[in-house]
């Protein structure tokens, strides 16, 4: 069962981007999960099966 992401959820991952940030903002939902980084504002496409194995952290935006 997915998880519930939603656009504008704040994700931590488990490993850290190169820019040395590890929470991303939700901007895109569907079988493919659009992330931004918190720290460098750089944008990528993932697989939802793959984000949602390295989620350690969910911060739900109200």
């Amino acid at each position: 069962m997915p998880l519930d992401l939603r656009v504008g959820d704040i994700v931590k991952l488990k490993k850290k981007h190169p820019c040395g940030g590890y929470h991303w903002e939700i901007s895109r939902t569907g079988i493919d999960i659009g992330l931004r980084c918190l720290c460098c504002g750089r944008k990528v496409l993932v697989p939802r099966v793959k984000v949602e194995r390295n989620i350690k952290l969910i911060i739900k935006k109200d």
